[in-house]
């Protein structure tokens, strides 16, 4: 026990220093130095700095009670550790907030900061609104958030650098969020003496032996061979929406080689990946296997699909690595002997696993123009990630209200993860071999209570070899590391990135309209409520309604 307070300890000691280290770096005192610069290496200002923000307003379960947004746990924190005093300009609920932030624009009565996404950062861009941050980065971004941006090789920096200067703060989010993963009831497989499925044949024979061959042993013709999305879910991830698609058909066009939602370079032209050949051959075979009862039939219309799922009735579905999050807890809770294990399936006809790939950057804080203390943003990030390391946020959703709040994690935090784990546990590694990697922020904490959920052979992960009742929440945990994070480790992963993510002009105003077009017959296709040779239609109706000029603007974009 004491071995684990010092460890604990020394994180603290390092996390300190590194970011002591930063305000030192940054040239305090040499006499060059940036409006409000802190005088020394303390993390605060000697006078209080105000920063007006706009913010999302959610439930506030987050907050402990008493707590208000502008005193609560977040903004103490804020204020004790930097003498910086957050008030807001505006608050919307989620959904509202993107309309905020388009009004803000548009007046010209901008916040001293905000979060936004590529669509408004680029409007603010060319209206000249945002205050260069090239220096408050250099000088004041944490050594931590310098690690974590430098893990997407180049991408997030790139993302936020217009003329050689940086405009806005990008976040780093987990490439492993858009690799939609095969899940499978293992022990359905076990039962009926199948293997898990290479090809797309062999997961249409799987779909069809889970709805045909009673796997639950129930006597009865009730399960699903593979789920698919609900009614507000989505057919696969889109450039703009790149991450976390759950119940969608991601693996089986990618099986296909196709990459509907995506902008792919082709022979130095850019195609939109949802107009090819490839994507009308993998839209036949949906709905070949959902005519033939393999696919959920309540596909599109069904509220929830992990309902079935929880309750033994769906062999498969896609998700990303953090599908014991979701469903498959719920699953393992009523069946401690459903044993949904993942994999990076189906392959293509070439043999290769080819999934798209997700942004590693989706958010942007941004700074007015003209707003005397920019470093102040910076310093806010650097002590959230901070507190995220030393676990100083102790509510039960974590530092939701946060002011500022943007998710940093580096780029391959699941994968390192994985190995990480897999050395400890088979003896080769310690967690004092991590301590210099605090980016990794659940690291510690997951190698030191993995322990009491992970039974021997720590090398195997069948539901048999965890003992959940021992920590529920570290099991699921561990078992989204382990079992869904093993394939992303285990194999070669040849993923295909959108040509961009971010929006075009003509996108502003034709891009809602485009897109309902594209879901309504790509799903009535696969439902069977229109032939498979709509697709043609569409193609040329998407053009005619703006795809090519926007596919012409793309183009212009990445070239």
């Amino acid at each position: 026990m004491k071995r684990r307070h010092g460890i604990a300890a020394l994180i603290v000691v390092m996390l300190l220093t590194g970011a002591c280290r930063s305000a030192e770096d940054s040239g305090a005192g040499d006499g060059q130095h940036l409006s409000g610069l802190l005088p020394d290496s303390s993390g605060k200002y000697e006078e209080p700095v105000t920063i007006r923000i706009g913010t999302t307003v959610e439930s506030t379960r987050s907050m402990l009670e008493g707590e208000t947004l502008l005193d609560n746990q977040y903004t103490r924190n804020i204020r004790n550790n930097l003498n910086i005093i957050v008030d807001y300009s505006f608050k919307a609920s989620p959904a509202n907030y993107n309309q905020k932030v388009s009004l803000a624009i548009a007046s010209g009565d901008l916040p001293d900061a905000m979060i936004v996404g590529a669509v408004e950062l680029k409007e603010m861009v060319e209206a000249d609104q945002l205050a260069d941050l090239t220096e408050v980065y250099h000088k004041y971004a944490s050594p931590v958030i310098k690690r974590i941006v430098d893990s997407t090789d180049g991408e997030a920096l790139n993302s936020v650098t217009f003329d050689g200067k940086i405009l806005a703060l990008p976040n780093v989010q987990l490439r492993a969020d858009g690799i939609h993963l095969l899940w499978i009831r293992k022990d359905w497989l076990d039962m009926l003496n199948l293997e898990p499925p290479k090809t797309m044949e062999e997961l249409e024979r799987i779909a069809r032996a889970f709805v045909e061959k009673d796997p639950d042993g129930n006597q009865k013709a009730d399960t699903i061979g593979l789920a698919g999305p609900s009614s507000t879910g989505r057919l696969y991830a889109t450039f703009l929406q790149s991450t976390n698609n759950l119940y969608g058909f991601d693996g089986i066009f990618s099986a296909y080689n196709a990459y509907p939602g995506y902008w792919l370079e082709d022979n130095g032209e850019v195609v939109y990946g949802s107009i090819q050949p490839e994507t009308k051959e993998a839209l036949g075979k949906l709905r070949e296997m959902y005519l033939a009862g393999l696919i959920d039939s309540e596909t599109g219309v069904r509220e929830d699909p992990g309902d079935p799922i929880a309750k033994g009735k769906t062999g498969m579905f896609f998700a990303p690595w953090w599908a014991p999050y979701g469903p498959v807890d719920d699953a393992v809770k009523n069946n401690p002997d459903a044993n949904w294990q993942a994999y990076a399936l189906p392959l293509d006809a070439g043999g290769q696993y080819r999934p798209h790939m997700s942004a590693s950057t989706n958010q942007f804080l941004v700074v007015r123009k003209g707003y005397e203390h920019p470093e102040a943003a910076m310093l806010i990030l650097n002590n959230l990630v901070l507190g995220e390391s030393r676990g100083t946020f102790t509510t039960e959703r974590g530092p939701t209200e946060y002011p500022l709040r943007m998710t940093y994690a580096p780029a391959d935090e699941t994968e390192f993860e994985v190995r990480a784990i897999r050395q400890v546990l088979a003896g080769t590694k310690t967690a004092e071999d991590f301590l210099d990697q605090p980016e990794y922020k659940m690291l510690q904490s997951d190698i030191r209570n993995i322990g009491p959920v992970k039974l021997g052979p720590y090398d195997k992960y069948d539901i048999q070899h965890w003992n959940p009742e021992a920590d529920r929440a570290m099991w699921v945990r561990a078992y989204a590391l382990l079992v869904g994070g093993a394939p992303l480790v285990d194999n070669e992963i040849n993923g295909i990135f959108s040509a961009t993510y971010t929006q075009t002009q003509t996108m502003a105003t034709k891009w809602f309209k485009l897109q309902r077009l594209e879901d309504e017959t790509f799903l009535k296709i696969i439902l069977g409520g229109a032939p498979l040779d709509t697709f043609d239609q569409f193609v040329q109706e998407w053009n005619r309604q703006g795809g090519e000029q926007i596919t012409r603007e793309v183009y212009q974009q990445i070239h």
